[in-house]
């Protein structure tokens, strides 16, 4: 069983800067594929970012140069930093674990762009 718990959503103005992170517990963090999804009213859940096991990453075309995914594996925790922060960025964010067939999600956390 893994438990993901996430932090650091909000409310902020465009153009303002926010970083998220997804502590794990309950697993061997290193071995996953970790990712970033996020779902807007009315919309399906849309991949972000995602860093492998390995620190390889990938960006949705949407967000890619604004947000940063990285991985600490020390603190067991997935952070998504983002910049230049849009009304569109406006969604639930969800951290997921992958490895295998094995897939967890967070909770999610509130991101609100409000001009």
């Amino acid at each position: 069983q893994v438990q993901l718990v996430e932090s650091g959503g909000g409310l902020v103005q465009p153009g303002e800067s926010l970083r998220l992170s997804c502590a794990a517990s309950g697993s061997i963090f290193s071995i996953y594929d970790m990712g970033w999804y996020r779902q807007a009213p009315g919309k399906q859940r849309e991949l972000v970012a995602t860093i492998t096991s390995g620190g390889n990453t990938n960006y949705a075309d949407s967000v890619k140069g604004r947000f940063t995914i990285s991985r600490d594996n020390a603190k067991n925790t997935v952070y998504l930093q983002m910049n230049s922060l849009k009304p569109e960025d406006t969604a639930v964010y969800y951290c997921n674990a992958m490895f295998v067939d094995y897939e967890y999600w967070g909770q999610g956390t509130q991101v609100t762009v409000s001009s």
